[in-house]
């Protein structure tokens, strides 16, 4: 369901790339998911925030922080790949977590796999994609690696909708220099309504689903799961923006998608 929605939301973002920048949706998405969340916990949230531990505190706010980073690298990968493209790059991250656990060394293999299924969907032979694009998905790569294992740990303190109250108010401050100045130039009651639909579709609803995920199951569980993220990216920019893949993209999304779900099987072994 979170994948679903999540790239529902990806996709849809993408329409006012033109208008709010890449950034600037970015920030607003998250400014109006914070303010929703904060609006709904309430008093609550002030209760468990004066009985919190300072360090669960650090490590939530932490995941604020890369939670801006992850969102607003991808939006700006997103802006220069297509949706699938972007996403299998971004796969790389909790994919080298999943082989950086690994207990032997074939297991490397995966990592191989998903590299070559990489290389077809980028096709830097043909300069089909930028190096800018592929620059921001793979810092956005790095940053979903360490979300996963933060959201274990705040889903482990918090409940879902506490935890990600706090996370998202901080991700909306950490990305404000970022994107507040082009949003807040080119707002209009149209695109305002608009960033706060598509807040709801991401990240609210994707985070929260993810969260209450990662307190049920384990990483490696997740993980099988999680390496469905390029083909449901590939079948969003297909179906609401018109992305149309090439065979290389789809043969380069099976391997990514192959890779994910092999490593995360072969770590639970």
């Amino acid at each position: 369901m979170a994948m679903a929605v999540l790239h529902t939301g990806s996709a849809l973002a993408t329409e006012l790339f033109h208008t709010l920048s890449p950034t600037g949706t970015t920030w607003l998405r998250l400014t109006f998911a914070a303010a929703m969340l904060l609006a709904f916990t309430g008093r609550s949230l002030w209760r468990v925030l004066r009985t919190a531990a300072r360090a669960d505190l650090l490590a939530t706010g932490l995941l604020g922080v890369v939670s801006a980073g992850m969102m607003l690298l991808f939006s700006e990968a997103s802006a220069r790949l297509p949706l699938g493209t972007a996403t299998a790059l971004e796969f790389l991250g909790p994919l080298a977590v999943a082989v950086a656990t690994a207990r032997r060394r074939r297991e490397l293999l995966w990592l191989g796999l998903a590299a070559a299924g990489v290389l077809l969907l980028t096709s830097p032979w043909s300069a089909a994609a930028g190096a800018a694009g592929i620059l921001f998905g793979l810092g956005s790569a790095a940053c979903w690696a360490l979300y996963v294992i933060g959201t274990a740990h705040v889903g482990s303190r918090f409940s879902a909708p506490h935890g990600l109250a706090v996370s998202l108010a901080v991700a909306a401050v950490v990305a404000a220099p970022f994107g507040a100045p082009a949003a807040v130039t080119a707002l209009t009651w149209e695109t305002a309504l608009a960033a706060a639909g598509i807040a709801v579709l991401m990240p609210l609803i994707p985070f929260l689903l993810e969260m209450k995920a990662l307190q049920r199951i384990g990483t490696t569980a997740y993980g099988t799961l999680a390496g469905l993220e390029p083909a449901v990216g590939l079948l969003a920019g297909l179906l609401l923006i018109a992305q149309t893949p090439t065979p290389l993209s789809l043969l380069g999304t099976a391997a990514v998608v192959t890779a994910g779900v092999g490593a995360a099987r072969a770590g639970s072994r």
